[in-house]
């Protein structure tokens, strides 16, 4: 911004904000008829962050017990990622409907939303008995995700000029961000000594504090003022005084029309591509770092602890660098590069299996704060973009955005079970077989020394003298133990239940075979995600924006002048009555 004098100070001040409506009728009643002055409009983009953190955590807390889902609802990978594609496409539709924010406001919109979200965390998916109903409370809450991620950037749009919009994004950004993180902040805590079902709860009862909190103070401008472009702080009467003659309903018109073009859908593609690493490790680390790497499930939860942190920290710290710079592109193409680096790398070890936890930790923060470098500078381009096409239609905007995002999420978990085939077996009788190989470790390593023809003859028939007497001298050759040492082992491998010794012979072998040829698919997989980003970088010159800082200055500039004339024709027609616009 230019060091012009304002000409705004002095000639008027912006009344305190409130809503039109009196007593109770303020819980949906949310209109601000003035610009908020800063502290109130800081206040406001916090709460649309904390609601959009406190969503996200809800959505993506399955993740972190995905293991313990599936057995306890007896549930297949495949059923589950159903389920996941199911709640994907209702977020996508919902994405779509969400564009009537443009007409009837976003606050209610997020009100809602966190509302049934925390009810059916909190209550219907603990007390979900069946497949059929926690499928089902899954989609709704996929459903409602999507309303909200339309809703809230469209306020933090709302709320923030472009010269501070970087910052505001990389703000909105953490909703997602940190909503990942507190996930993987309470599962490395208390996974290992609660129900999944706690997960649920305890999300669910966050969601419905921040309920009450934007139910009591959640607003949003009125359309007149929020349907203007603000560059600046100081351009904020100005949209006071322009809201008088302003045109909405002639604004938004035919939105869909008005809002999809290359500008628009291409981006969006590209972004929701490159965001494959991100929706990857939403749904699968946890099961790819147990499968592959023999991790815990608290030390899985522990590392997307790490990637989500360096994420965090990314895109807020990188968002308010491109306001200061001025620029949003050169952002986006270098962090993409070193996402696509970091993501080679990341590949690479999927076919390692002595690498260490420390390697990943540093491995994951550098890939992931590379993603919000790109990512944060991308969301308020995307904005500004929109913008360029019609202020008054930036939720119907988003709501493309959204769409595509939830339709390649839904695609992407379609695919996987086709290229990491082994994910199935894994994720249906790993942890089983798991158990069970722990229960009877000493009694499977003896079972292994006999030789496969002798044991089939044994499980033929117990009975068999001649079969047993040849186990026997088999397990005292290749153990060295005296022979009643491996009598008594015989017989106390006998003793696993049938039901167990079934499953083991029937399931233990499709799960080694599994184990052994994961690593290689998720390699497969993982280099597609890094296809998906280098995908992205084309799209990026599709959106508003300078490259180079002297030429955005040079644009602000222009920009500056132009408001201190309307400010001047301004204060020359006396339209300022009490401080305000008359």
């Amino acid at each position: 911004m230019s060091g012009a004098p304002d000409p705004a100070v002095g000639a008027a001040t912006v009344r305190a904000p409130g809503a039109t409506a009196p007593g109770i009728a303020r819980l949906w009643r949310r209109e601000l008829h003035h610009y908020p002055p800063t502290r109130a409009r800081y206040l406001l983009l916090l709460l649309v962050v904390v609601s959009s953190i406190v969503m996200y955590y809800q959505q993506y807390v399955a993740g972190s017990v995905s293991f313990r889902i599936l057995n306890y609802y007896q549930m297949s990978f495949r059923f589950y990622l159903t389920v996941v594609v199911v709640s994907s496409v209702a977020g996508a539709v919902s994405s779509l409907i969400a564009s009537i924010a443009d007409r009837i406001g976003r606050a209610n919109m997020v009100v809602v939303g966190l509302l049934v979200v925390g009810l059916v965390t909190f209550l219907g998916i603990p007390n979900a008995h069946t497949r059929a109903t926690y499928a089902l409370a899954v989609a709704t809450v996929g459903f409602f995700e999507g309303i909200v991620l339309v809703a809230t950037p469209a306020l933090v749009r709302d709320f923030s000029p472009q010269q501070r919009r970087g910052a505001a994004m990389g703000f909105w950004t953490l909703g997602p961000v940190l909503g990942s993180l507190t996930v993987s902040l309470v599962a490395s805590q208390t996974v290992d000594s609660h129900d999944w079902q706690f997960q649920f709860r305890v999300a669910g009862a966050v969601g419905l504090v921040v309920f009450l909190l934007a139910l009591l103070f959640l607003r949003e401008l009125a359309p007149s003022l929020r349907d203007q472009l603000i560059t600046s702080l100081r351009e904020r009467v100005l949209a006071e005084v322009r809201a008088r003659g302003l045109q909405v309903e002639n604004a938004m018109k035919r939105p869909f029309r008005q809002m999809v073009g290359w500008d628009t859908v291409i981006p969006s593609i590209g972004v929701s591509l490159f965001l494959l690493i991100y929706l990857s490790a939403v749904g699968f680390f946890v099961i790819y770092f147990v499968s592959v790497f023999g991790f815990s499930q608290s030390e899985a939860n522990g590392l997307g602890n790490w990637f989500w942190s360096a994420d965090a920290v990314a895109v807020v710290g990188v968002g308010i660098i491109s306001d200061k710079l001025r620029v949003r592109k050169p952002f986006m193409l270098a962090g993409s590069i070193v996402a696509v680096g970091m993501g080679l790398v990341f590949a690479a070890l999927a076919t390692r299996p002595h690498t260490t936890y420390a390697t990943f930790v540093v491995v994951i923060m550098i890939m992931s704060a590379a993603r919000g470098v790109a990512y944060a500078p991308w969301m308020a381009a995307y904005t500004e973009t929109l913008e360029r096409r019609n202020p008054a239609l930036v939720a119907t905007g988003l709501a493309i955005w959204g769409w595509v995002l939830r339709v390649v999420a839904a695609g992407a978990f379609l695919v996987v079970p086709f290229v990491v085939p082994s994910a199935t077996p894994v994720a249906d009788y790993g942890p089983q077989a798991a158990a069970l190989q722990a229960r009877y470790s000493t009694q499977i390593a003896t079972l292994k020394v006999v030789q496969p023809a002798t044991l089939a003859e044994l499980q033929a028939d117990p009975s068999n003298r001649k079969a047993e007497v040849a186990a026997i001298a088999q397990i005292h050759a290749a153990r060295g133990v005296p022979f009643a040492v491996a009598a008594a082992d015989l017989i106390a491998a006998s003793h696993i239940p049938k039901a167990d010794r079934e499953f083991l012979s029937t399931h233990g072998r499709d799960v080694l075979n599994a184990r052994a040829a994961a690593p290689k698919e998720w390699q497969r997989w993982w280099l597609i995600c890094v296809v998906g980003e280098l995908l992205f970088i084309p799209t990026i010159f599709l959106l508003v924006g300078r490259w180079r800082r002297s030429a955005a200055l040079r644009d602000q500039q222009e920009h500056d002048r132009q408001v201190n004339e309307e400010f001047e024709d301004l204060s020359a027609s006396d339209q300022f009555i009490e401080g305000v616009p008359a």
